[in-house]
């Protein structure tokens, strides 16, 4: 992997497995310490047993395999690139998974806009270029697209501040140097 972490499934059911990560270089999987940090907030929080999780910019796919790991019933994995959708489809493949998971090739912003589901765990992780990363939230409940008790959780630059208006839905955030990952919950 060229000098880089390898990308692994922390525990449950697939616990220590290795996942394949887009080839170029392309995507910024979580780290293991954040990814960790992550599901041990959600522990006492949401239990992922039987939830369907939304992945997007779902890259390799590890924070969605993760919660398939742990429980979850269904993830449905969404990136506009070819090489991460290729990625996701053989780390799926590999855990023997494929059947509780759906692979789109859509952009994320145009995805939430156009879905009817609704999801107990959404997870983002753009880009830190992506200039749009603010509005997430918005949509998310402008498009109905949590369960209530639901949680979104966004993983971008520390720097980055969202509106007033979802600020009073953030019920926790966690600092990695220059990362920030911000727990957004649903009211009931």
């Amino acid at each position: 992997m060229s000098g880089e972490e390898a990308v692994r499934i922390i525990t449950g059911k697939f616990k220590g497995r290795q996942l394949v990560t887009v080839p170029d270089g392309s995507v910024r999987p979580a780290t293991d310490r954040v990814k960790s940090t992550i599901f041990n907030v959600l522990q006492t929080r949401l239990d992922l047993r039987g939830i369907a999780v939304l992945d997007l910019f779902a890259g390799s796919g590890s924070l969605g395999f993760e919660a398939l790991s742990r429980g979850a019933r269904l993830v449905t994995f969404v990136d506009d690139q070819p090489t991460a959708l290729a990625s996701i489809q053989q780390n799926a493949e590999k855990l023997g998974c494929f059947e509780q998971c759906s692979l789109i090739r859509y952009e994320a912003m145009g995805f939430m806009k156009n879905n009817g589901n609704r999801f107990g765990l959404v997870f983002a992780d753009p880009p830190y270029a992506f200039t749009e990363t603010a509005a997430i939230p918005r949509l998310i409940r402008e498009y109905k697209l949590l369960d209530n008790g639901g949680f979104l959780i966004i993983e971008h630059p520390k720097r980055l501040q969202f509106p007033g208006e979802d600020s009073s839905f953030i019920r926790l955030q966690k600092d990695f140097g220059h990362t920030r990952v911000t727990f957004f919950q649903q009211p009931e």
